[in-house]
């Protein structure tokens, strides 16, 4: 809860930065008598990246851009979304319940539970359809660009506040590849590698890439003395591109992912517990208990959660050069199906000790999805560039959620069917439907320089978002749309249109010295949706009751508004780039969770207002030493919530209020042959609430994480040594309103050995 750095991570700090000093004093001494030579001058290195659809520089593009090299991925030990997101200032992502459950806040606008993501994000230039598919093993990766700020114009829906960028290693001619075997805490063991090379030379190539994780887990599960969050994935990455002609080259991309994990690890705070995990039936709950910072780490269910994650992808892509314009096609289709089963509320040792207390719950999600794109791109070397496209998605989804009666037979397996004959599991309650949605947009923008120095962009995106959901008819009848029957299946259709223009514009100038500066103001969306039929009526009846919730949400409405700077300065040794932002909302989600009959449900924020900014600094401060540091500010406000006037003022959940980190890296040559890689990052997670009632918020967190690396000097085997949270800090990760409490992972220690060919 201190947002101080202990001395210990001081020392740990200093150690690196001392190490350092021998190579500094080096750079900064003066040529030696007689020397005409002038010292070099150590520059940083330029970074290019595809923010806007181009090869362009970083320093040289008008929007808010965090870019991680395939050097950089190695070296900041980035294997999950988690990692990137934490040097990324104004993002956050909590993980918590599930594989395939993220949320991510950034600039204000949040992800949360079974809602569109506030962001785009694109994998090899093919944007994902499901916000289960975010929460992947990073591994055989090329680049990764985090764009903050309305990017719908080009990234389409769900892109209000920014994009991601995945791109992973492409197809060589020559043969090369990986093998890396890792070992860490928690009993971790991980093997991956990749190989790459060409069928015909300069025609057809290859790039094949897998990760095996074995995971004991780290939290303990006191009543079942088991593991609580074991995990297991197998992913096989697979990229076939065809170089047809000079004009024509086609890019086939698979991807295969199984997850085995435990799930649902919470903690209901309230709740009183014997000694041997069972409730205390004779003082059950005390409210006085909720807090964001109280932290366990060991669990109490007598249910020890099941979570299962498959993701299957297959990609077309074409690209044909038509002279004026490049004409690129893309096709995918996308599975991605998800089982959890836990133990309910309040998650204990005992058995359904009362109606809607400590039995079972399970959520079944299939998702199967198709999208489509066609877009033409200008040529970028001339003064107008362009593109324009259409895009279109057909989704269909079934979720199905349930709580059972715990018979001490554990939880049975529900997926399309309840069980409310079951002789070990009857199922208890029942919600399902079958969701239809269709999406479809097109969009275009254009570049203009209006003289070397300044550069008008104009972009627009229209989207629409047709949604139709089919209740399952064996729902409880309160919970039916009227009349819905297995007789009368058109009652139990419920269906609506979503759709938004998405218009931005931008000017960039570029001053004598190479600064730039530049304003932009644009539009977002994201589209709205249903809540599970009878969320609404189960919601007011639960105890206490929830209020304000239906069961369909309108779609989100931002408009944004940014000024930024960028510049390299000290001849190119230091590299500070700033921006600030203003964000107007209209229909926030806002997540809550209905314990007695396991509802998850969205509620809209009506009106909220963000503002704040970003500065970001790297520095070159001798060869090989290299410093940077990051900054986040976001300030949020209710507006308007019609649900409870009385919270207006009060600042929006999920909402980081600040976040910093800052690091330094050092490599040196040890000995012949041989560098030595000593980094250390610190990274500041900041103070925020989780409900709108700002009842409690999780103090500011600092942890910090370091990795020691040997290295080869022709890069062709390495060995690291790496500590994440390095003072073991206990928060949680996630906080619901109510007190539903999860822990964020302890320290982690993990040694990985690679071999290059």
């Amino acid at each position: 809860m201190s947002k101080q750095i202990f001395p210990g991570q001081l020392a740990l700090i200093a150690t690196a930065i001392a190490l350092a000093l021998p190579s500094i004093a080096r750079a900064q001494a003066s040529p030696e008598a007689g020397d005409d030579k002038k010292p070099e001058v150590q520059k940083l290195e330029t970074v290019v990246i595809q923010a806007r659809g181009r090869t362009e520089t970083l320093q040289s593009v008008p929007v808010s851009v965090k870019a991680f090299s395939a050097q950089a991925i190695t070296d900041a030990g980035i294997k999950k979304p988690g990692d990137f997101v934490a040097l990324s200032p104004n993002l956050s992502l909590a993980e918590s319940q599930s594989v395939g459950t993220s949320f991510m806040t950034i600039r204000g606008l949040s992800q949360v539970r079974n809602g569109e993501a506030p962001m785009a994000v694109v994998v090899d230039g093919v944007a994902q359809s499901d916000a289960k598919q975010f929460t992947q093993e990073l591994f055989d990766v090329q680049s990764i660009e985090v764009l903050r700020g309305p990017q719908g114009a080009l990234y389409g829906r769900n892109a209000s506040g920014g994009a991601i960028l995945i791109r992973t290693k492409q197809p060589t001619n020559e043969t090369t590849g990986f093998v890396q075997l890792s070992a860490g805490t928690g009993g971790e063991k991980i093997a991956q590698g990749a190989i790459s090379g060409a069928i015909v030379p300069d025609k057809l190539m290859f790039r094949l890439a897998g990760n095996t994780t074995d995971r004991a887990g780290y939290f303990e599960d006191l009543a079942t003395h088991s593991k609580a969050d074991a995990y297991k994935n197998k992913t096989l990455r697979g990229l076939l591109t065809w170089n047809a002609s000079e004009d024509l080259s086609i890019d086939l991309r698979t991807s295969f992912v199984r997850d085995n994990a435990g799930g649902g690890a919470f903690q209901y705070q309230p709740t009183h517990l014997n000694a041997d995990c069972t409730a205390d039936l004779n003082n059950l709950f005390d409210f006085s208990r909720l807090d964001a910072n109280r932290v366990s780490r060991t669990f109490c269910n007598n249910n020890l959660g099941i979570n299962t994650r498959d993701m299957d992808e297959i990609t077309l892509k074409a690209d044909y050069a038509l002279g004026f314009a490049t004409l690129t096609g893309i096709v995918s289709h996308n599975k991605v199906n998800e089982y959890l089963s836990v133990d309910q509320f309040p998650y204990t040792a005992s058995r359904s000790i009362a109606p809607g207390l400590d039995g079972t719950q399970t959520q079944f999600v299939d998702v199967s999805s198709d999208s489509y794109e066609l877009r033409l791109t200008s040529p970028s070397k001339k003064g107008l560039r362009w593109m324009a496209g259409v895009y279109a998605l057909n989704t269909e989804r079934f979720v199905s959620t349930t709580t059972g009666t715990d018979l001490g037979h554990g939880v049975d397996f529900i997926s399309y069917d309840p069980k409310p004959n079951s002789s070990t599991n009857p199922t208890a309650s029942w919600f399902a439907d079958r969701n239809h949605n269709r999406a479809s947009a097109a969009f275009g923008n254009i570049d203009y320089d209006i003289s070397p120095k300044l550069e008008l962009s104009l972009a627009a995106r229209y989207d629409r978002d047709q949604r139709e959901q089919v209740v399952d008819h064996r729902q409880a009848a309160g919970s039916l749309p009227a009349g819905c029957s297995a007789s009368n299946v058109a009652a139990c259709t419920k269906q609506a249109t979503y759709s938004a223009m998405q218009p931005k514009l931008s000017l960039r100038y570029k001053s004598d010295e190479g600064a730039l500066s530049y304003f932009s103001i644009g539009k977002g969306f994201r589209s709205g949706q249903f809540n599970q039929s009878g969320v609404g009526a189960a919601a007011a009846a639960a105890t206490p009751p929830v209020m304000g919730v239906q069961d369909q949400i309108g779609a989100e409405i931002t408009t944004s508004a940014e000024i930024g700077y960028k510049a390299l300065l000290a001849e190119g040794k230091v590299q500070l780039n700033a921006a600030a932002f203003r964000t107007q909302v209209e229909n926030a989600p806002y997540f809550v969770f209905i314990g007695a009959v396991g509802a998850q449900v969205l509620v809209p924020l009506d009106k909220l207002t963000l503002t704040g900014g970003e500065l970001e600094l790297v520095a070159k401060l001798a060869p090989g030493l290299d410093a940077y540091a990051g900054l986040g500010v976001t300030h949020s406000r209710i507006d308007k919530y019609v649900v409870n006037p009385a919270l207006v003022g009060k600042q929006a959940p999920y909402v980081p209020s600040m976040g910093w980190n800052l690091g330094a890296q050092y490599r040196f040559g040890l000995l012949p042959g041989i560098n030595l890689s000593l980094r250390a990052d610190v990274v500041n997670k900041g103070k925020q609430y989780w409900d709108p009632e700002n009842s409690t918020a999780r103090d500011a967190v600092t942890l910090l994480n370091l990795r020691f690396a040997l290295e080869d000097a022709k890069n062709k085997w390495s060995t690291a040594l790496s500590v994440n949270n390095a003072s073991d800090k206990a928060y949680n990760a996630e906080w619901v309103a109510g007190g539903f409490a999860t822990p964020a992972l302890p320290r982690i220690v993990r040694l990985d050995l690679r071999y290059n060919f």
